[in-house]
């Protein structure tokens, strides 16, 4: 089966959950080489943020229940990359210009 190399994965995290805290959980698992989390939104209690997962062979399932021990709630699938490389189409945007 072919490794999946970047996520990008609509979330919901808790306020109480600091964004730096909530990435670097995230890219300690086996498999992450980085991640990115973008604030889309914030509200009382909880955060909106796009989160961007990449490495050599991301487990889903870890990254998935990472999420969840961190209050997080996983709202979509927005884009998956698998296989050997990432195709040149996403190099671009995989290169977090909009964290600038």
């Amino acid at each position: 089966m072919a490794s999946i190399r970047r996520l990008v994965l609509d979330v919901l995290k808790p306020v109480e959950v600091a964004t730096v805290s909530f990435a670097r959980e995230l890219s300690d698992l086996d498999g992450v080489d980085a991640t990115a989390v973008r604030l889309v939104e914030t509200d009382r209690e909880v955060q909106n943020v796009t989160l961007v997962v990449e490495g050599e062979a991301v487990d889903f399932e870890r990254v998935e229940a990472c999420i969840e021990s961190l209050g997080g709630t996983l709202h979509s699938v927005d884009e998956v990359v698998c296989g050997e490389f990432v195709p040149e189409e996403h190099v671009a945007h995989a290169d977090a210009t909009w964290l600038r």
